[in-house]
């Protein structure tokens, strides 16, 4: 296989990991670790386990506090609220997203005193100073209480688009009160993770009324790297790296990227290789390339590919910035379970 690939690992890893990862949350509880410290110590055992889980956990932060503040309510499965539509986990921006059985860890050995709110920020928080090989760290304030409304149409309203153009981009996030700057900082997050084909679908395209620019011959080899994870992972829609960096060398060959500043060995850590990797337009997105399409954003992309440190410290205010918009709406609670509203507990 050419990659690290999500579909790729045994389900029978994370059967095991979450068996593994309760008795060391149990224990830590018991050896008076406190909330932070229980939080912290599933997040290492999950990631270590599955490496899969660190970046699920860092997209729920933004997937869940993006749609009505931070809430909780990306983990909702039903909610008396939701409508017709089904909660945020059913939205189409919203596929592939996972960690959901690490939360429940977590809560369950935490009580009902914390919220799932809480949770999501501080599992986020922790993965990304796991995956930046403890580079990014920021503090995170508790206190937020869960939401009780869980909408996928208000998910499909709110969540960027990976096809969105830059000013589309500009705008989501001026919504929330992040400039652009912020928008390039925190995109700087594909440096981990996949994507699924039908989010770039349209970077293959040979239309040029669908496509959008990309090097030819990156091009080429992910295409043909996406016909052969059809059959590895047995899916009409299979998941490849955002990241160059962690295809194998013959992939990047093929492509004719430029390694130089990349520590090709560093699959899966969260670091500014992403930036260098877009202003070769070598990133699946084209939410990703738009990025290059404004001179205040493609300055951006430029400097932060340059200077990993000053990413670092940028990504963790962003994140920090991320982690504390208010939860929106009128009814709150701390929930029993993170899945459904204490009334239907």
């Amino acid at each position: 296989m050419k990659a690290t690939h999500a579909g790729a690992v045994a389900g029978a890893v994370v059967v095991c990991l979450c068996a593994v990862v309760a008795v060391q949350v149990q224990a830590a509880v018991a050896g008076g670790d406190g909330v932070e410290g229980t939080v912290r110590t599933l997040v290492e055992a999950a990631i270590k386990g599955d490496p899969r889980l660190g970046p699920a956990l860092l997209r729920l932060v933004f997937h869940d506090c993006w749609v009505n503040g931070c809430d909780g309510s990306v983990l909702l499965d039903t909610t008396p609220f939701n409508g017709s539509s089904g909660t945020e986990k059913a939205a189409g921006r919203n596929i592939g997203l996972a960690g959901f059985e690490v939360i429940d860890t977590i809560k369950a050995k935490l009580g009902d005193t914390v919220s799932c709110a809480d949770i999501v920020v501080l599992a986020g928080r922790d993965a990304a100073a796991v995956m930046s090989r403890g580079k990014i760290n920021y503090t995170v304030v508790t206190g937020r209480r869960d939401g009780v409304v869980s909408s996928a149409a208000a998910a499909a309203a709110t969540l960027p688009d990976s096809v969105f153009k830059i000013g589309q981009l500009k705008d989501n996030f001026a919504a929330k009160n992040f400039t652009a700057e912020e928008l390039v900082v925190l995109s700087g997050a594909h440096a981990v993770g996949v994507s699924h084909l039908s989010s770039f679908q349209d970077r293959l395209s040979s239309s040029r009324s669908v496509s959008t620019p990309i090097t030819a011959a990156y091009k080429a080899a992910l295409g043909k790297d996406v016909e052969a994870q059809k059959a590895v992972q047995n899916t009409t829609d299979p998941t490849e790296p955002f990241n160059i960096r962690d295809m194998d060398a013959g992939f990047r060959n093929a492509s004719g990227f430029d390694a130089a500043g990349v520590d090709t060995a560093a699959v899966g850590v969260l670091d500014n290789s992403f930036y260098l990797a877009n202003t070769q337009n070598m990133v699946l997105l084209r939410s990703d390339w738009e990025l290059l399409n404004a001179t205040d954003t493609r300055r951006k992309v430029s400097v932060l590919g340059g200077n990993a440190t000053r990413w670092e410290m940028e990504f963790a205010a962003a994140m920090a910035k991320l982690s504390n918009l208010p939860a929106e709406g009128t009814r709150f609670e701390v929930r029993k379970s993170c899945r459904s509203i204490n009334n239907l507990n």
